[in-house]
């Protein structure tokens, strides 16, 4: 490890601060240190506790109410001894930590627009409404590459399928937030790469499975490019790497073979060697199934930071975990050497971003005044911005657009995926917003009725009678991305698909998704079809804009929505 160079930059006085905080170490705050926990209590003597007796590296916090999360890190600062890393997911926004923050939008969104000014515009507003409630680290950009569109978690949450967009895209929210002021370290995640399976890493350990060639031209050169571009931290995803692993080790066994969070070879070797990564190394969420796949959760851990992790991200029970280090040291089967380099590293990120003088003079975090930053006026005309120039028109075959109350005035509109919320926070309910936006613009809308399924017309009503009630179809989809899914794709009522549009032959209809781009697979039947990619208001509003004319759609797809051809999706 060179702490002067790259991401680190320490100077004299920072290396001695980082080299004199671990000589004054137990062994016991040592194995605290390599720990990022969480919970839901914001309890200021509960907190207090869980810092005197674990004495963790850092906390996460999921979103909540701004002025009680920042409170809370306010008393977790002042309770440890060493400053602490507060992370949080900011991945489409300020909302990834506070339920007030900015929806700025999904990263497909921002790739949408085709503008890094769009990327960059993100990192500020991820910086500096985390940073006003005194989070010093997010787990963004999201660098993977969203090769197959079956997978449930890359989805919108990654740039889209170019390597080359997503450097650029990633390039520019980093400067964001360094522009942004909050001295706040990034993560690019999830290394080796996911997009490439069609399965959740949280449920299995899953697979990325190009050749070296293959992923050195492709993840491999995206990691590259943003190590070089100063990325302070890696998150490693509990995703196999075969054929890279094979290459640092020729002739491991297949059975030997382990995922990026447990694995030597990808992460020393490849990582940290052939790829240069100086800075520091957190696996993904422990708890995740596919983290204890193919170990017990005690070997798993500490295969974990003797393969090269540095931070082990979050708990089981931590008395459990914490007790598995321990037992580890005095087996033999960690290192103490192993564990020093893992928390110096640690302490050389604190460092880095200044914690040790702001821990001095009681700035850790912000005053209740700095919470005036969130949902500001500027980032809200951001993301509005951004929504119009993202919304991207798949087909209009039928020659429906611009829609108008003139011509169809009364609009049934069907919602599906409410009740499916996404688990990462920072989704937004559609259907009401829908609705009252396209009545603002003169429609006469009725919702699908879901409690009586309109009183089964699936089984009575033919076309009169349904002519008879509405004039257009909407279809919104707002089935979002979220962990633990196999599957993330349009589902109808189980009896008979009662909200289905069997009438689309008879009726106009049109389908807006809003949080996946791949629901073409579903309603290549329906001829017009339009790609929002996030559940937030600023996306509804343009979705009418353009869908009335009175914008045109701009957004270029990052990625293919016909799904490798479905068949009859180009021409129905």
């Amino acid at each position: 490890m060179d702490y002067r160079a790259k991401p680190f930059y320490l100077n004299d006085a920072q290396i001695a601060w980082v080299e004199d905080t671990l000589a004054g170490m137990t062994t016991e705050e040592k194995i605290g240190q390599i720990f990022c926990i969480t919970d839901v209590t914001t309890d200021p003597e509960a907190l207090r506790a869980l810092v005197e007796t674990y004495h963790p590296g850092g906390f996460m916090y999921r979103a909540g109410e701004a002025s009680a999360i920042q409170e809370a890190y306010r008393t977790m600062q002042r309770a440890s001894r060493v400053p602490m890393l507060l992370p949080c997911n900011l991945e489409s926004g300020g909302n990834g930590l506070t339920t007030d923050g900015t929806f700025f939008g999904k990263e497909m969104e921002i790739a949408a627009t085709g503008e890094t000014e769009q990327a960059y515009r993100f990192g500020l507003v991820c910086g500096r409404e985390g940073g006003s409630v005194g989070c010093n680290w997010t787990f963004s950009p999201i660098v993977d590459i969203d090769y197959n569109w079956r997978n449930p978690i890359t989805n919108v949450r990654t740039f889209g399928s170019d390597p080359d967009t997503v450097i650029d895209m990633s390039r520019a929210f980093l400067r964001g937030i360094r522009d942004s002021g909050a001295n706040m370290a990034a993560c690019i995640k999830h290394f080796p790469g996911d997009g490439v399976d069609e399965r959740d890493q949280h449920l299995l350990s899953s697979v990325n499975s190009l050749s070296c060639e293959a992923w050195e031209a492709t993840y491999g050169r995206v990691y590259r490019e943003l190590i070089e571009a100063g990325a302070q931290t890696v998150m490693v995803g509990h995703i196999l790497q075969p054929e890279m692993t094979r290459k640092f080790c020729p002739g491991i066994r297949d059975e030997d073979i382990l995922p990026g969070s447990t694995n030597k070879y990808l992460m020393t070797d490849l990582l940290r060697g052939a790829l240069g990564f100086n800075g520091l190394i957190s696996t993904d969420a422990t708890p995740m199934v596919g983290f204890t796949g193919f170990l017990t959760r005690e070997e798993a851990i500490c295969t974990a930071l003797m393969a090269g992790a540095d931070v082990i991200l979050f708990c089981k029970s931590m008395e459990e975990d914490f007790a598995s280090v321990r037992r580890g040291l005095d087996s033999g089967r960690v290192t103490m050497e192993r564990l020093n380099e893992a928390v110096a590293r640690q302490l050389a990120l604190k460092a880095s971003l200044g914690l040790p003088e702001r821990q001095a003079a009681g700035t850790l975090i912000p005053g209740p005044e700095a919470l005036a930053n969130i949902g500001t006026e500027e980032h809200t005309a951001w993301a509005r911005a951004c929504a119009d120039k993202a919304i991207t028109l798949v087909k209009d075959n039928q020659h429906l657009l611009p829609i108008a109350p003139e011509r169809t005035r009364r609009v049934r509109l069907t919602v599906l995926g409410e009740n499916q919320s996404g688990t990462f926070g920072d989704n937004g309910a559609i259907g009401a917003l829908l609705k009252a936006e396209l009545e603002r613009a003169g429609f006469e809308v009725s919702m699908y009725d879901y409690a009586t399924m309109e009183h089964g017309e699936i089984f009575t009503a033919g076309v009169a009678e349904m002519r008879a009630k509405f004039d257009l179809s909407i279809v919104a989809a707002n089935v979002p991305t979220g962990s633990n899914n196999t599957t993330r794709r349009v589902d109808w009522i189980t009896l008979m698909a009662a909200d289905e549009p069997w009438y689309t032959r008879e009726i106009p209809t049109l389908f807006l998704s809003f949080c996946n781009p791949y629901h073409m697979v579903d309603v290549p039947f329906i001829s017009t079809f339009v790609n929002c990619y996030s559940s937030n208001r600023f996306c509804v509003e343009a979705a009418v804009e353009k869908l009335t004319g009175k914008s045109a759609f701009r957004g270029v797809s990052p990625v293919d929505p016909w799904c490798g051809g479905i068949w009859g999706a180009k021409f129905m």
